[in-house]
Protein backbone atom coordinates (compact mmCIF):
# COMPACT_ATOMS: atom_id res chain seq x y z
CA UNK A 1 0.00 0.00 0.00
CA UNK A 2 2.78 2.95 0.82
CA UNK A 3 4.70 1.64 -2.35
CA UNK A 4 1.55 2.67 -4.60
CA UNK A 5 1.27 5.88 -2.21
CA UNK A 6 4.30 6.70 -2.52
CA UNK A 7 4.33 6.06 -6.73
CA UNK A 8 1.20 8.24 -6.58
CA UNK A 9 2.45 11.17 -4.40
CA UNK A 10 5.65 10.92 -6.85
CA UNK A 11 3.30 11.47 -9.75
CA UNK A 12 1.81 14.58 -8.20
CA UNK A 13 4.70 16.75 -7.41
CA UNK A 14 6.46 15.28 -10.40
CA UNK A 15 3.10 17.07 -12.41
CA UNK A 16 2.75 19.87 -10.03
CA UNK A 17 6.50 20.82 -10.61
CA UNK A 18 6.24 20.85 -14.24
CA UNK A 19 3.18 23.23 -14.26
CA UNK A 20 5.39 25.32 -12.12
CA UNK A 21 8.24 25.31 -14.22
CA UNK A 22 6.06 25.65 -17.56
CA UNK A 23 4.55 28.58 -15.96
CA UNK A 24 7.02 30.02 -15.09
CA UNK A 25 8.91 29.85 -18.89
CA UNK A 26 5.83 31.40 -19.70
CA UNK A 27 6.48 34.39 -17.84
CA UNK A 28 9.83 34.50 -19.38
CA UNK A 29 8.60 33.96 -22.89
CA UNK A 30 5.25 35.48 -23.60
CA UNK A 31 5.01 38.16 -26.04
CA UNK A 32 2.06 40.34 -23.28
CA UNK A 33 0.51 41.13 -20.14
CA UNK A 34 -2.42 39.22 -21.12
CA UNK A 35 -0.38 35.89 -21.89
CA UNK A 36 2.18 36.36 -19.04
CA UNK A 37 -1.40 36.02 -16.58
CA UNK A 38 -2.45 33.03 -18.32
CA UNK A 39 1.17 31.32 -17.41
CA UNK A 40 1.14 32.46 -14.00
CA UNK A 41 -2.59 32.38 -12.94
CA UNK A 42 -3.66 29.04 -14.17
CA UNK A 43 -0.07 27.13 -14.83
CA UNK A 44 1.15 27.72 -11.09
CA UNK A 45 -1.96 27.46 -9.78
CA UNK A 46 -2.56 23.67 -11.02
CA UNK A 47 1.06 23.16 -9.74
CA UNK A 48 0.55 24.34 -6.55
CA UNK A 49 -3.00 22.11 -6.58
CA UNK A 50 -0.82 19.11 -7.49
CA UNK A 51 1.95 19.64 -5.03
CA UNK A 52 -0.70 19.92 -1.99
CA UNK A 53 -2.30 16.85 -3.41
CA UNK A 54 0.61 15.30 -3.26
CA UNK A 55 1.48 16.10 0.27
CA UNK A 56 -1.81 15.44 1.30
CA UNK A 57 -1.27 11.83 0.26
CA UNK A 58 2.00 11.69 2.54
CA UNK A 59 0.93 14.22 5.58
CA UNK A 60 -1.64 12.22 8.42
CA UNK A 61 -4.52 13.61 8.48
CA UNK A 62 -4.33 15.83 11.14
CA UNK A 63 -2.29 18.61 8.58
CA UNK A 64 -4.84 18.20 5.53
CA UNK A 65 -7.17 21.43 7.01
CA UNK A 66 -3.97 23.04 6.51
CA UNK A 67 -3.24 22.01 3.01
CA UNK A 68 -7.05 22.46 2.28
CA UNK A 69 -6.80 26.20 3.47
CA UNK A 70 -3.57 27.17 1.34
CA UNK A 71 -5.33 25.60 -1.96
CA UNK A 72 -8.58 27.53 -1.13
CA UNK A 73 -6.32 30.73 -0.16
CA UNK A 74 -4.37 30.11 -4.10
CA UNK A 75 -7.49 29.27 -5.75
CA UNK A 76 -9.32 33.05 -4.06
CA UNK A 77 -6.43 35.49 -4.49
CA UNK A 78 -4.98 34.02 -8.05
CA UNK A 79 -8.17 35.26 -9.64
CA UNK A 80 -7.84 38.65 -7.79
CA UNK A 81 -4.85 39.08 -8.37
CA UNK A 82 -4.28 38.54 -12.20
CA UNK A 83 -7.79 41.05 -12.66
CA UNK A 84 -5.76 43.91 -11.20
CA UNK A 85 -2.72 43.15 -12.72
CA UNK A 86 -4.50 42.67 -16.15
CA UNK A 87 -6.81 45.82 -15.52
CA UNK A 88 -3.78 47.97 -14.66
CA UNK A 89 -1.74 46.50 -17.86
CA UNK A 90 -4.53 47.40 -19.86
CA UNK A 91 -4.70 51.28 -18.17
CA UNK A 92 -1.35 51.68 -18.55
CA UNK A 93 -1.12 50.66 -22.37
CA UNK A 94 0.95 47.68 -21.23
CA UNK A 95 -1.69 45.24 -23.71
CA UNK A 96 -1.73 44.89 -27.05
CA UNK A 97 -4.85 45.95 -27.63
CA UNK A 98 -4.63 44.73 -31.40
CA UNK A 99 -4.40 40.94 -29.90
CA UNK A 100 -7.88 41.64 -28.20
CA UNK A 101 -10.75 39.73 -29.99
CA UNK A 102 -13.01 41.91 -28.39
CA UNK A 103 -12.70 44.95 -25.96
CA UNK A 104 -15.65 44.70 -23.39
CA UNK A 105 -13.52 46.97 -21.25
CA UNK A 106 -13.29 50.09 -23.44
CA UNK A 107 -16.90 50.13 -23.65
CA UNK A 108 -17.63 49.81 -20.36
CA UNK A 109 -15.03 52.64 -19.77
CA UNK A 110 -16.72 54.94 -22.16
CA UNK A 111 -20.25 54.09 -20.84
CA UNK A 112 -18.94 54.85 -17.61
CA UNK A 113 -17.23 57.97 -18.99
CA UNK A 114 -13.54 57.63 -18.15
CA UNK A 115 -12.60 56.14 -21.40
CA UNK A 116 -8.97 54.77 -21.63
CA UNK A 117 -7.68 57.35 -24.22
CA UNK A 118 -7.38 61.11 -23.28
CA UNK A 119 -8.50 62.63 -26.41
CA UNK A 120 -11.51 60.12 -25.82
CA UNK A 121 -12.27 61.81 -22.77
CA UNK A 122 -14.50 64.56 -22.11
CA UNK A 123 -13.49 67.91 -21.40
CA UNK A 124 -13.98 69.54 -18.24
CA UNK A 125 -14.98 73.12 -17.61
CA UNK A 126 -13.13 74.61 -14.60
CA UNK A 127 -16.80 75.18 -12.43
CA UNK A 128 -17.30 71.73 -12.50
CA UNK A 129 -13.79 70.63 -10.56
CA UNK A 130 -15.09 73.08 -8.01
Amino acid sequence: MTTARDVFTAVLFLTGAVFCLLGALGLLRFPDTASRLHAAAKAQTLGLLLTLAGAAAQAPARHAPVLLLVALFQLLTAPITSQIIGRTAYRTHGLDHDLLFRDELADRLAREGTPLHEHDRPERDEDSER
